[in-house]
């Protein structure tokens, strides 16, 4: 082939890819849809900053402040005082449920990571005796709840009624995390795994000392699922907790806030004059959303990428 005929071929090459459309996440912007994306957003941040300002807002106003709004909530600030968060933290219902959640919070996280990591790493290791069986017994888990009833009556079998047990046990373990966690597992270089059984290491050190430093992104995830999932659930402990003095947070929120009524005849807050009642299911409420919110950015690196589990490949 000549210099002539190459230089031919080469610029129908040009021209026919020239002519041949982009994949449109190489075209250029419309400013228009930038526009339309950006009002998207705008709209989207608002329906969700919007409400929780005026929370923090009602909150720390007074009584003069309420009254001036008709009674309702309030969205600019008129004077801030602290009197609905010193009472209600001060002692009471709120204190103690507060400590009740965080210690129910992170005990069953950590709990439920360990479970899920050792259960995960089993079932990705090649060769393991019966881990298919029991990796479709977790799908099946995934896609058929065994309902209110039969799970009461196991919690009152094994006698975890009124027990804080009965808020980590029947939920310890979440089929879809093993399931995503599995799959993390399995891409992570094998090499390094056969490299330390030939080192005489064991599963154990392997899960421990390899597999679990290298999997900070999907424990974040996992961690992050379960810590809100512990946080917010309030349908265990109205199930199973019959003591108030036992009630997390989120009960109690429902309670107070939804129900506007008292928890065993308990005040909420402590102190002579309490402030209004408004404010104070609003501190109650701010109390309850703010530490999922402040556990978050220290998360959010590992977060952004253990997202994308499972969308890549290679």
């Amino acid at each position: 082939m000549t210099t002539l005929e190459q230089a031919t071929i080469g610029e129908d090459t040009v021209r026919r890819s020239r002519g041949r459309k982009r994949p449109i996440w190489m075209e250029k912007p419309n400013p228009v849809v930038q526009v339309l994306k950006f009002v998207a957003l705008f709209v989207a941040v608002a329906l969700v900053v919007v409400p929780f300002w005026s929370i923090i807002v009602t909150s720390l106003a007074d009584q003069e402040a309420i009254n001036d709004a008709g009674g309702g909530m309030l969205m600019w600030p008129d004077g801030v005082t602290f009197d609905a968060y010193q009472a209600v933290l001060s002692g009471g219902v709120v204190t103690r449920a507060l400590a009740i959640s965080v210690g129910v919070t992170v005990f069953g996280t950590a709990l439920s990571l360990a479970a899920s990591a050792g259960l995960a790493y089993w079932l990705a290791r090649p060769g393991t005796v019966f881990s298919r069986p029991v990796l479709m017994l977790l799908l099946g888990a995934v896609l058929f709840s065994p309902g209110i009833i039969p799970t009461y009556l196991v919690v009152r079998e094994f006698g975890l009624l009124d027990n804080y047990a009965s808020l980590v046990l029947p939920v310890m373990i979440n089929a879809f995390n093993v399931i995503v966690m599995r799959a993390f597992f399995q891409e992570l270089p094998q090499e390094l795994f056969e490299s330390a059984y030939i080192d005489g290491a064991s599963a154990f050190t392997v899960l421990t000392r390899i597999v679990l430093p290298l999997s900070k992104a999907v424990l974040a995830v996992v961690g992050l699922f379960y810590a809100v999932g512990y946080w917010n659930a309030f349908f265990n402990a109205l199930l199973y907790i019959q003591t108030t003095d036992k009630w997390p947070m989120a009960l109690v929120l429902r309670t107070f806030v939804v129900n506007q009524s008292a928890i065993g005849g308990e005040q909420v807050g402590s102190g002579e004059a309490l402030p209004p009642q408004l404010p104070m299911q609003m501190a109650i409420l701010v109390i309850a959303i703010v530490p999922i919110l402040l556990v978050y950015p220290f998360l959010q690196r590992h977060f952004a990428k253990g997202v994308l589990i499972g969308a890549v490949k290679g």
